[in-house]
């Protein structure tokens, strides 16, 4: 069964939080089409391509500002969300109060309002929404890297590409010396090479964007000013990066530029001389167990649970990123109520437990393509100390291999010594000098 097919409507994804407080509205995103802008105290509403107009109504009318609201993953369902929130509470309750003019006369004194997410309420809702933008994106990039049915023709020549994405964005960066990137780093790559074919129909250059009079002068303008890339300071761009929604508020700019030089220059105001370090408790998959080192966690697993996560990894020969996914996806397999060797589904975490143990499922796996994904790289649980004490198998045969004994030494091609020495340009520079 492919992975998509086994996919439910409702079903717990990886990327969504364990647990949420004030779910009670919040649930009601999942069932809001993303389309009108809703006022959050009347009946006004805007598409979401005029939402500075609904911003401008919300200001003049309402005397209320949203914060960093281009930082909102979805805004129609924020909107949503707090609608019914000021309908059950006060707008005070919620957002900060900026009073005007507050040194003059009180009846020249105006009450605004902001909402932010200095709120925790307002944090958590963006946090949420934010996810679950990236876990959408995730599933489209995913269905784009195995799609087949991929049919276009290159920008720069005649030639047509089909099956997959890959083998035109590569000939484009051999053939033509023009990259946009990875294909695994790109999402909704149709629009994106729509985007750009219709820059170059415009006469358009892709850089620097000038316009030109005819497609021989912008393809001589690319060629000579090596302007076959394009703009990346251009935000149009933004939305085809996976990059750009991995990180709430941070653009692919910022994260890139991310480094630890502030840290290394205070180091003479630093003093660890007291710090002592406190090993994270690594938790049992299937209880509540847990201990401080790694070999007493899979020692409970194997002995109260019979299940052997170093034999597996043996058997299986699993390399170190797929040991991370195994995990993650019985971690959350568990928290579903669902067993993850028949993916039966039970009514409790224990009632499943129960059904692993009795029907003998502690050590079945299912095929490895139903938790061979990628949405397993992202862990079920926060701080969850058994990824970090996982093994690498490659590692270890590399470190058996260079430990080995009766590695064969190959030794240097001593032939023709007595010609070399005569021809060396080492021993013609030394002639020179003396």
């Amino acid at each position: 069964m492919a992975a998509s097919d086994r996919r439910e409507v409702g079903q717990d994804s990886i990327l969504e939080p364990l647990c949420f407080p004030e779910q009670h509205a919040v649930d009601a995103l999942q069932r809001l089409p993303s389309e009108p802008l809703l006022c959050l105290f009347c009946s006004e509403s805007t598409p979401p391509p005029q939402k500075d107009l609904l911003l401008k109504h919300l200001l003049l009318q309402h005397k209320l500002v949203i914060a960093d609201v281009k930082l909102i993953a979805d805004l129609p369902k924020y909107l949503f969300y707090w609608k019914g929130r000021f309908l059950e509470q006060p707008t005070t309750d919620f957002c900060s109060v900026i009073k005007t003019n507050s040194t003059g006369p009180v009846e020249k004194q105006e009450n605004y309002f902001l909402l932010c997410d200095v709120l925790p309420e307002d944090r958590l809702l963006r946090e949420r929404l934010q996810q679950k933008r990236l876990e959408e994106v995730l599933e489209q990039q995913q269905q784009e890297r195995d799609d087949g049915s991929f049919q276009r023709l290159c920008m720069f020549c005649s030639d047509e590409f089909a099956g997959n994405r890959s083998s035109l964005l590569n000939h484009m960066a051999r053939e033509h010396s023009f990259s946009i990137g990875l294909p695994d780093n790109i999402v909704f790559c149709n629009e994106f090479l729509d985007t750009l074919q219709n820059k170059l129909d415009n006469l358009q250059c892709l850089y620097c964007e000038k316009t030109f009079r005819d497609k021989t002068t912008l393809k001589d303008h690319m060629r000579k000013k090596a302007h076959r890339r394009i703009n990346a300071s251009n935000s149009e761009y933004d939305r085809f990066y996976i990059i750009n929604y991995l990180e709430l508020g941070k653009t692919w700019e910022e994260v890139q530029s991310e480094d630890d030089r502030e840290l290394v220059d205070n180091d003479d105001d630093d003093d660890w001389s007291d710090w002592q370090a406190h090993p994270p408790s690594a938790v049992c998959l299937f209880c509540d167990d847990q201990s401080e080192t790694m070999e007493q966690i899979y020692t409970h697993m194997k002995d109260s649970h019979d299940f052997d996560l170093h034999k597996l990894r043996t058997e299986l020969n699993l390399r170190f990123y797929q040991q991370v996914k195994l995990v993650n996806f019985i971690r959350r397999q568990i928290h579903q109520s669902r067993c993850y060797g028949c993916e039966g589904k039970f009514l409790s975490r224990a009632d499943v437990l129960r059904h692993i143990a009795a029907a003998g499922h502690v050590m079945k796996l299912p095929d490895v393509s139903t938790w061979d994904q990628p949405q397993y790289y992202f862990p079920t649980y926060e701080n969850d100390a058994l990824l970090c004490s996982l093994s690498d198998s490659d590692e270890a045969e590399s470190e058996e291999t260079s430990h080995g004994e009766d590695v064969p030494v190959i030794a240097e091609d001593v032939s023709n010594l007595r010609a070399l020495r005569q021809t060396s340009v080492l021993n013609q520079l030394l002639k020179k000098r003396s």
